[in-house]
């Protein structure tokens, strides 16, 4: 069997196509993660807990990262942003706020269980949970790693390449 690196389709005579060819993506493994599995082993930011389930190292996906994050009651992320990925949030528990600045104010969104949030790239913000129980939310990111760019203030400078 011969494998074109650049096609991704693979020579297998006698498969019964009249080109011999048949496309290797489609015959890759599905991958499981069981929710006992989630790892840690990702870059955090301070007063928060992220688990990374779905990555590039873990899986060898190329355009998503998968995970949690989790949010104690009455805390506060340190800010930060995710440089070039956009991040879509589902909040499973809790009450979770997300602020981001907007000219020279901070502006909350509150939320709840089943909401969810769009972070654009290079966008600074943090989560805080003002609760009684811990917040979880289930993140999305276009990006195969799970980029954190911690920052000083939502007000501080955003540099374009630190992602």
């Amino acid at each position: 069997m011969l494998t074109d690196p650049t096609t991704g389709f693979r020579s297998e005579p006698g498969t019964g196509s009249v080109t011999g060819m048949t496309y290797d993506l489609w015959h890759r493994p599905l991958v499981h993660i069981r929710a006992s599995e989630l790892t840690g082993d990702t870059s955090q930011t301070s007063g928060m807990t992220r688990l990374e389930a779905i990555s590039g190292k873990r899986v060898g996906c190329a355009k998503v990262w998968m995970g949690q994050t989790h949010v104690a009651p009455a805390t506060s992320s340190g800010d930060h942003h995710h440089g070039e990925a956009e991040t879509a949030i589902y909040v499973l528990s809790g009450n979770p706020v997300f602020i981001f600045a907007e000219g020279d104010r901070e502006v909350r969104l509150e939320t709840g269980p089943g909401d969810y949030v769009f972070v654009p790239p290079y966008v600074p913000h943090r989560e805080e949970n003002p609760g009684e129980r811990e917040a979880v939310v289930i993140l999305a990111r276009s990006s195969q790693e799970g980029i954190v760019v911690n920052l000083d203030s939502l007000w501080s400078p955003v540099d374009l390449s630190s992602s």
